[in-house]
Order: structure tokens, then C-alpha cells, then sequence
């Protein structure tokens, strides 16, 4: 008379299994997708560092002293090293490659992380994804000057000779953009996902 009916403690197990199988499902998930972007972040900028720093051509250029004289014909070559913001590129890429590789197998190595380590992790995303993203805007500038030139400062374009150079350049540029964006991709990940946790 006095009895009540209590819930039988399978089901409680049962829901408390359900939602632990899905946080390790979401945990696996998130740990392939970090996984994948940091490889992919390591491969883009690894190949645009390799691709400008192979990169070089060396054209033979005749112009004139004056018009009485014969031309001169003078062997020039357009390397990296020659510009600032060249060197400010494939220094910025050797950096994010690599930090895509030592957090990759910091990434790998751990199997949970701590609030502290992923919120360390995410900062350091953000500065290596700045760092590309300056680095491929000072890049394309110049660019910019060597494909067109500047006629208001009297700077002439120089793709027009170094043709080979400006075109493999240009590759490691779109590579590295999208190594950017892997980063980026990389912070916006780990953000959702520290905010699934903490709700």
C-alpha cells in the first residue's frame, strides 16, 4: 500500500553509457578534424617554404648606356634573398611549418586536453596564423610591383623578364594563403569546442 515505483537503475546506466559514447564520439571527431588541419597547415606552408626557397632565374638583359654606344648585355638573376618581404615569407612559412608539425605530434601524443593546453594551443594558432597572413600580404604587394609596376615612382614591372621566378612565386603564394586559412580553421574549431565544453 505504502509501495512506491521506483525507476529501474538500467535505464539511468543505459543514458549515462548513450552520453558518454557520444562526448567520445564528438572527442574522436574533433581530435581527426584538428588532426587533418594541422596537416594540412604543415604541407601547404612546408612546399610554399621549399618552392621560394629553390626559386631562382637568371635571364641575360641588354640595355643601353647611351645612343652613340653599343648594348651591354648584363646576366642578372632574381633570387628570394634579394627582398625584404620575400625573406619575411619564407621565414614565416619555415616557422608555421614547423609549428604545424611539433603541435601535430603534441596533438597526437595527448589524449584529452585540459582547458589550460587548449586554450595555449589556440593562442599559439592565432599568432602563427597572424604571422601567415602578414607575411603573404607583404608578399603580394611586392608582388603586385614586380607584375605591374609602379608608374607614379618610376618602378618598372619585372615579371615581364623574370617570368619563370614570378610564376613559381606566385604558387608558394596561393599555398601559403591556403595554409592561412587552415589555421584559421584550426582556431575556429578549437573555439567551438571549448565552448561545447564549457556549456
Amino acid at each position: 500500500m505504502g509501495s512506491q515505483y521506483k525507476p529501474s537503475n538500467m535505464d539511468g546506466v543505459a543514458t549515462v553509457s548513450n552520453v558518454k559514447v557520444v562526448e567520445s564520439s564528438k572527442r574522436v571527431m574533433f581530435k581527426s578534424s584538428d588532426v587533418m588541419l594541422r596537416i594540412l597547415g604543415f604541407s601547404l606552408t612546408f612546399i610554399a617554404a621549399i618552392v621560394v626557397g629553390v626559386d631562382k632565374e637568371t635571364q641575360i638583359i641588354s640595355f643601353t648606356l647611351a645612343e652613340t654606344m653599343p648594348s651591354v648585355q648584363v646576366s642578372v638573376t632574381a633570387k628570394w634573398q634579394f627582398m625584404s618581404a620575400f625573406v619575411y615569407f619564407l621565414v614565416s612559412n619555415a616557422i608555421a611549418s614547423s609549428y604545424a608539425a611539433l603541435s601535430l605530434a603534441f596533438t597526437l601524443a595527448i589524449t584529452r586536453f585540459h582547458n589550460n593546453a587548449a586554450l595555449g594551443l589556440i593562442m599559439l594558432d592565432l599568432i602563427t596564423m597572424g604571422l601567415l597572413f602578414s607575411a603573404n600580404g607583404a608578399a603580394m604587394a611586392i608582388g603586385m610591383i614586380g607584375l605591374k609596376g609602379n608608374s607614379h615612382v618610376h618602378w618598372n614591372k619585372v615579371c615581364n623578364v623574370f617570368g619563370g621566378f614570378c610564376r613559381n612565386f606566385t604558387a608558394a603564394l596561393v599555398l601559403s594563403i591556403l595554409g592561412s586559412f587552415a589555421f584559421l580553421f584550426l582556431v575556429a574549431v578549437a573555439i567551438l569546442n571549448l565552448h561545447k565544453r564549457s556549456q
